[in-house]
């Protein structure tokens, strides 16, 4: 029988140099990625090195974070200030019925490093504000937007693009998902998708329409591989197209996104240039219009 990877390489002799630079356990845990030439040692490093911010951990949020926790990403960033309901646990597959009460972000701190205890965790137990959240941005290489609400989606958008930092749009609802990524500077942003939030009320919320636990789950999958695409620079990410996902017919369809030479946010000439120019309050609409 054809031995398996890691038998093979943790079967070399000891003097033979580690050309990954991994410890044995490392070889193992990773080594279904580790022989996709995409990946490598040098992409683990990559990964292992690398940091990722979730906001949101929710529907989206949870499959994304447990996700990068496999593939080995070194350090993630929980922002989330609700707690556990039993509500949630129908598609928040990183919580369990034993931390209904305790703070999400704990929780999925919890799940996280049960999962990969080399895995740095770092918790924010309040809400992403125009207050804070350059601040919370500071120092990540990807962001993943788990959120559940449009005033945080126009939030996370406007403050990458400041900031310049790469991140991943996803949005559900009944059976519905969809997904985008966004690298400001190279390609359109989510208000060149949505110029501003619809009114409060005109679009219903999950807990008013609901939403089948698998949608999310399968948009937060595709959160986390763009991610790592992108930290190991392979293939081609959702930039300047959006992935739509229809879970009663099966269907995956995809539409091009071009950015608006005119967008507030990352357009030839921008409005906002820090977050204090936006009404988040109100339909994320810039106030100088």
């Amino acid at each position: 029988m054809r031995k398996s990877f890691e038998a093979r390489f943790l079967g070399q002799k000891r003097s033979t140099k580690n050309p990954f630079d991994l410890s044995q356990d490392q070889i193992v845990r990773y080594s279904r990625q580790l022989i996709l030439k995409e990946v490598g040692g040098k992409g683990q490093k990559k990964l292992m090195s690398s940091k990722v911010l979730i906001v949101g951990a929710g529907g989206l949020g949870s499959p994304a974070a447990l996700y990068l926790a496999a593939a080995g990403v070194g350090r993630i960033g929980i922002v989330d200030s609700d707690k556990v309901d039993l509500s949630n646990l129908q598609r928040q597959i990183i919580h369990s019925t034993r931390t209904i009460g305790r703070p999400k972000a704990v929780s999925a701190k919890d799940a996280i490093q049960a999962l990969n205890p080399e895995v740095d965790v770092v918790t924010f137990e309040e809400r992403l504000e125009p207050e804070n959240a350059l601040d919370l941005l500071k120092g990540w290489d990807f962001v993943i937007d788990g959120s559940d609400n449009f005033r945080t989606k126009f939030l996370i958008n406007d403050a990458c693009v400041i900031k310049g930092l790469p991140f991943s749009h996803a949005g559900v609802l009944r059976f519905i998902g969809m997904t985008t990524t966004v690298i400001p500077r190279q390609g359109p942003c989510y208000r060149c998708l949505i110029r501003e939030a619809p009114p409060p009320g005109a679009v219903p919320t999950c807990q008013e329409a609901g939403v089948l636990g698998t949608v999310p789950g399968v948009m937060g999958a595709i959160q986390a591989t763009e991610a790592i695409k992108f930290i190991i620079g392979a293939g081609n990410l959702l930039v300047g197209r959006v992935l739509y996902f229809d879970a009663l017919s099966m269907r995956f369809d995809q539409f091009e996104l071009r950015r608006n030479p005119k967008c507030p946010s990352c357009g030839d000439r921008p409005v906002i240039k820090d977050l204090s120019q936006v009404d988040y309050g109100n339909v994320c609409r810039v106030k100088a219009e």
